[in-house]
């Protein structure tokens, strides 16, 4: 199969797309690419469709808000540009501020529960001082192994196989030179 360029880098808007799209029915904020492929993908299917250029601009300025990003991607992804084929030919479609303000209760509203939320209950703790020995902030994310952490990081590397005792997804920085307590659990 021989694919021109263009039908190449539709099919790479596509795929970036489909991506973006499983990720975010998973709840999970996306990058700035995969962002730009959502919105272009979006741009592109309605211009198929053969709305006008300007419910084409509208509909792309609905595909996300702030909420359904990771953070900063807002403010990095201000404009969006592609060519897109309407039933009359093709147009350059340009969109200014494609990722609007976070909708109240809309996709990737945080919602909290009305009381404290136990983490990992039952499961023993021990409490670890742990310290940054080197010249730049070392992130630990939530399930990462502590025995496999940056050699940076000081502390009892007890192979017992311990991890933070902080939320799935989130992350501890220890910065240069700080001294750290922190509660650990068996992984």
């Amino acid at each position: 199969m021989h694919l021109t360029p263009r039908e190449q880098e539709r099919l790479t808007i596509f795929t970036l797309a489909e991506l973006a799209r499983r990720r975010r029915a998973r709840g999970r904020p996306l990058n700035a690419p995969e962002s730009i492929a959502l919105i272009c993908d979006e741009i592109l299917e309605l211009a198929w469709d053969g709305l006008s250029l300007e419910e084409v601009i509208a509909g792309a300025k609905a595909v996300l808000d702030e909420g359904e990003v990771m953070d900063g991607v807002a403010a990095l992804v201000t404009h969006v540009q592609v060519e897109a084929l309407f039933p009359n030919g093709t147009a350059l479609v340009a969109v200014d501020a494609p990722i609007g303000p976070a909708r109240e209760g809309g996709p990737g509203a945080v919602r909290t529960a009305a009381e404290p939320v136990a983490i990992n209950p039952g499961r023993p703790r021990a409490r670890l001082r742990v310290t940054n020995e080197g010249a730049r902030t070392v992130f630990v994310s939530s399930h990462f192994p502590l025995g496999e952490v940056n050699a940076a990081l000081a502390f009892d590397r007890d192979p017992s196989g311990l991890r933070l005792d902080i939320p799935a997804g989130t992350a501890t920085a220890f910065r240069p030179g700080e001294s750290v307590d922190v509660e650990v659990i068996e992984s």
